[in-house]
């Protein structure tokens, strides 16, 4: 069975995932699509983009 946003309920893509535990809480269990977390952050959908792009250069395991 597939994750959902908790806050929309669209179906979350792998990297979604994965940069809310980097960014917020590595035991999460319940996760944000990217355009939740960018309204719940105050943040624009593009920096969250740039973010996962960055951990993934990084080697980030998170993001494999």
């Amino acid at each position: 069975m597939a994750e959902q946003c908790f806050s929309c309920g669209r179906e979350l893509s792998r990297d979604e995932i994965a940069v809310y535990k980097r960014l917020v809480n590595r035991g999460a269990r319940q996760y944000l699509c990217i355009r939740c977390f960018a309204q719940s952050f105050g943040v624009s959908e593009e920096l969250i983009q740039e973010k996962i792009r960055q951990f993934r250069e990084m080697g980030c395991t998170l993001f494999q």
